[in-house]
């Protein structure tokens, strides 16, 4: 398999670490690109031009982290990360759709936090790190178990990034239950090793 790959990226980092965790690490051929630069190899396997992107043994294009982690799930003889059915399943897919709500305030934060200061642009920042900061106290209030699925992957992944592109926010300062499970989880392997640098 082929992953297009950012190494900064928390949606790739979520795939590599699901891969990891599936015992299929050793299969993914990682293929570094910029998405921004929409190079011509990406564009034709993932119109959207983002990563990550897989190309599977048989040549289909997966896109999407949610998909491509879903589909990881499908391989390898581990333990399923998407629970298959009853009150664990519907919770990790809400702690991966919580998870993934965090990234898909932070990434374009950040990317607004380099443009001109303007009145539009520092509200629209206000907003990300308002959504950000309430799910951050929904996660304090209740947890992710310690139990590794796709909902503690996608959440230690969201975490991983405010510490990585927003740490002088300093999440944990408020966040006491919430910053304990992080540090025990952050210690699976699967986490360990793909911890952005």
């Amino acid at each position: 398999m082929k992953l297009y790959y950012s190494p900064t990226s928390p949606y790739v980092r979520k795939v590599v670490a699901c891969a990891i965790f599936r015992g299929l690490d050793g299969r993914i051929e990682k293929h570094t690109t910029n998405p921004h630069a929409s190079p011509a190899d990406l564009v034709a396997d993932n119109p959207l031009s983002k990563v990550p992107c897989l190309i599977t043994d048989d040549g289909l294009s997966l896109f999407g982290s949610q998909v491509i982690c879903e589909y990881l799930d499908s391989l390898g003889e581990e333990l399923p990360l998407f629970p298959a059915h009853g009150a664990p399943r519907w919770r990790a897919l809400m702690f991966q759709s919580l998870g993934d709500g965090i990234l898909d305030a932070a990434v374009p934060c950040r990317g607004e936090q380099g443009r001109p200061q303007e009145a539009a642009r520092d509200a629209q920042i206000a907003r990300y790190k308002m959504a950000i900061g309430r799910a951050v106290d929904t996660l304090e209030a209740d947890p992710p178990h310690k139990h590794i699925d796709i909902g503690s992957i996608t959440v230690g992944c969201a975490l991983g990034y405010l510490d990585f592109r927003f740490a002088s926010d300093e999440w944990r300062n408020s966040h006491a239950k919430l910053s304990a499970w992080y540090e025990a989880f952050a210690e699976n392997q699967g986490m360990a090793q793909t911890a952005p640098a």
